[in-house]
């Protein structure tokens, strides 16, 4: 997968990558991920990518033509699967998108920032729209690091256990059940007898009630679906 992404700030998005799994999926070569500064598309001396809106009010715009080129010229080299732009008032980020997401082969993200982008950006370039929560941050890296995470580990090759991500809470609109390990009494607080019989039908029951009931108790809603 190729992942290329659009922002004023690429110097707060880079850490995250260069270390724990996302480092590990670029090393392995399973993702590449390309960092495209904004200002190098403006055509002033002072790279400017942001100007007052249209009908006055608070807030600078991030304006069409840098992003226009950014995103013209990649598309011009490449077929992308999405152009995404992280935004509030997208679609809520969940375990099923990210699923169908991390088989894609390419993506841009764009990040917004001040008050958003130009509307004829969403209208002629972004295909899909996605917000990581109902709150407002103050650009849009924060919420492609995220996204960039819950995708890239479903990559397989990425975990050192590909059944790991199976597992995980969400899949199957249920969450994770307990999980324990050593020691298995600790003060008087023991591991589940099951847990620790080696009768592996067994556990599996055992995790799947858990998982049912521990979704039931706080998130009852995704049973619904």
């Amino acid at each position: 997968m190729r992942i290329d992404i659009i922002t004023v700030l690429p110097e707060l998005l880079k850490s995250p990558f260069e270390a724990s799994i996302m480092k590990r999926a670029i090393e392995k070569g399973l993702v590449e991920i390309h960092f495209h500064n904004l200002r190098d598309y403006t055509k002033d001396k002072r790279k400017t990518v942001d100007d007052y809106q249209f009908g006055g009010g608070a807030g600078m715009v991030m304006m069409i033509e840098p992003i226009d080129l950014c995103i013209s010229k990649l598309k011009s080299e490449r077929h992308y699967d999405e152009i995404i732009y992280m935004t509030p008032d997208g679609e809520t980020l969940n375990q099923k998108m990210a699923n169908s997401i991390s088989l894609y082969e390419n993506i841009i993200i764009l990040c917004g920032h001040y008050k958003g982008v130009d509307q004829r950006v969403r209208d002629q370039f972004i295909t899909k729209e996605i917000s990581i929560g109902d709150y407002v941050l103050s650009g849009g890296e924060i919420g492609a690091i995220v996204f960039c995470d819950a995708i890239i580990r479903l990559i397989p090759g990425v975990l050192s256990d590909e059944t790991s991500a199976l597992t995980d809470s969400f899949q199957d609109n249920l969450l994770s059940p307990p999980i324990y390990t050593r020691p298995a009494d600790y003060k008087g607080w023991k591991v589940p007898e099951v847990l620790l019989s080696g009768h592996f039908a067994n556990i599996e029951k055992w995790r799947e009630d858990k998982a049912y009931e521990h979704t039931k108790n706080r998130r009852p809603d995704l049973l619904d679906n």
